[in-house]
């Protein structure tokens, strides 16, 4: 269990997309061991513990295998996608749909198999919040990586966003809107386990 949450001092909220069927990994990667625990647990924890709020956790496939480890984190958001399949486009949307009016100023969205530190979650959330930008990108050696965040003026568009227009590039490539590049300065944020070669790699 993690440590007592921190009161947070800046208002943004936390997507986390673990609907998928995780066919390239070829077994669930929200249940792949990490931390002496789950993959899916350990992101909880880390968003929690960046006192990040609140925490909206989208499930999809085999929803009723990972709902249970949610539990030690009663403030956590559950939704459920039923088009989880459609693409990864109707997880964020679900997941937005669940925000209520006025509780955040920002929205991180991140990937279950996406594993990120507190401490790197925090000097992202803070880049965003010091620069005004509506959009903060972290960078690794100026490659692109995650947890975009971005700024709640920006919903609406969010809400627009399709499989058919390249889902949350739409508003990244070619953007009017003001975006930070943030070097985070460490290849965490460029940290996918897409497949069982990158959990391998990331574990030994």
């Amino acid at each position: 269990m993690s440590s007592p949450k921190p009161k947070p001092l800046l208002r943004t909220a936390a997507l986390l997309l673990a609907a998928g069927e995780s066919t390239r990994m070829g077994r669930l990667k929200a249940l792949l061991p990490w931390k002496n625990s789950t993959l899916l647990q350990a992101q909880l924890s880390s968003l929690h513990d960046a006192a990040l709020s609140p925490i909206i956790l989208v499930l999809g496939h085999r929803a009723a295998d990972l709902q249970p480890l949610a539990k030690p984190f009663p403030a956590v958001r559950i939704v459920h996608n039923p088009h989880y399949k459609q693409g990864k486009t109707t997880s964020i949307k679900a997941g937005l749909a669940a925000l209520n009016d006025g509780e955040t100023d920002a929205i991180l969205i991140l990937n279950v198999d996406q594993p990120r530190s507190p401490a790197t979650l925090q000097r992202i959330v803070e880049a965003h919040h010091r620069s005004r930008a509506a959009i903060t990108i972290p960078t690794y050696k100026s490659k692109g990586g995650h947890p975009v965040i971005y700024n709640i003026s920006l919903l609406p568009k969010l809400l627009a966003i399709s499989e058919d227009t390249q889902g949350l590039k739409a508003l990244t490539h070619n953007s009017p809107h003001p975006i930070l590049r943030f070097d985070a300065a460490t290849p965490e944020v460029i940290l996918d386990l897409n497949t069982e070669e990158d959990y391998q790699r990331a574990i030994d």
